[in-house]
């Protein structure tokens, strides 16, 4: 199948060499033509300097007619305004991106519905581009229409992708662990305290798996690349965007204005705002609720943890069987 990746930022990038590499045809797209003309000229990963890019770029659009796969490698937040721009029914879909609209609580799969009925898949799972553009060992998931296909096409000796069948659950763990990964950069920030970030990651993983299963996730979905596997790289990561930007909000920085000044998204911020926003009064998320106070109402981190730590007291894992 040939590839039409639209954006072209350090994950953009990395999976559209790598796609070529494989022996497949692939064109990145740019959302204007000053970096597509300096990616062209310069030849380098975004954020990942040290690596020649060897993939054409363009900021023409409609050039994806002529491609099997449109892949979505854009931030969340701006995919609508990207499809937006499209002319053309593409025969497949194929989502990179990890998060939840702000304005209307929907996954990638469901923003994409209202814009094509065509086929769509999702991949996910622990792998930060700065790795996979130096061709370090990862596996991840992928689960959606044609699903063997693209295994095929995407796996190689350093890129290892296992098939799945539980798109609500994967889109969903890929979104919801970016705001745990918030508050373990949040715990690195303030002490690095190794007891509290284990039970974060754990508490963190049941608050994803209870709320996916409001929503049809499987349970199993996130015992697996999508949900624990890539909970565990970005909550420790040093290429972690959503960590990184944790740690800074101990540091007396102004929360949003971090956000606005960062050079790379971070999805997690804007995650938590969706899922609480939307979902905080049906669905208890202590840990998601308290990474929303803190950015968008300033709440002291210290005063967070009190908050989590003086909840009051439960069984470990109340309802299992069901909704949890």
């Amino acid at each position: 199948m040939k590839y039409f990746v639209l954006g072209a930022g350090s994950w953009g990038c990395t999976i559209a060499q790598l796609l070529k590499e494989n022996g497949r045809e692939v064109l990145l797209w740019a959302h204007n033509r000053e970096l597509a003309e300096r990616l062209n000229r310069q030849k380098r990963m975004p954020h990942v300097p040290d690596i020649e890019l060897r993939v054409d770029v363009t900021d023409d659009i409609s050039l994806g007619k002529e491609f099997d796969v449109l892949v979505i490698a854009t931030p969340v937040q701006y995919i609508r305004s990207v499809l937006e721009r499209i002319d053309f029914t593409p025969k497949v879909v194929l989502n990179l991106s990890k998060g939840i609209e702000i304005g209307t609580g929907k996954r990638v799969s469901e923003i994409v519905g209202e814009f094509f009925k065509t086929e769509y898949a999702v991949l996910s799972g622990p792998s930060h581009a700065e790795e996979v553009a130096r061709k370090l060992p990862t596996a991840v998931v992928v689960c959606g229409a044609r699903s063997e296909e693209f295994q095929r096409d995407f796996s190689n000796d350093y890129f290892r992708v296992y098939t799945h069948d539980d798109v609500v659950g994967v889109e969903l763990a890929g979104a919801l662990k970016n705001i745990i990964a918030i508050a373990a950069g949040i715990l690195d920030g303030i002490g690095g305290w190794d007891n509290a970030k284990a039970a974060l990651i754990t508490r963190g993983l049941y608050e994803m798996m209870k709320f996916g299963l409001q929503f049809g996730a499987k349970p199993v979905t996130f015992m697996g690349l999508a949900g624990l596997g890539d909970l565990v790289v970005t909550c420790n990561s040093k290429h972690s965007r959503n960590r990184r930007y944790g740690e800074m909000l101990t540091k007396e920085f102004d929360p949003i204005q971090l956000l606005e000044a960062s050079t790379e998204v971070v999805e997690g911020a804007y995650t938590c705002k969706a899922v609480i926003e939307r979902f905080g009064s049906v669905i208890d998320m202590p840990i998601t609720k308290e990474v929303y106070e803190i950015i968008y109402h300033r709440k002291h981190p210290i005063d967070s943890i009190r908050t989590l730590m003086s909840r009051s007291l439960k069984m470990e894992f109340p309802n299992l069987g069901g909704t949890v």
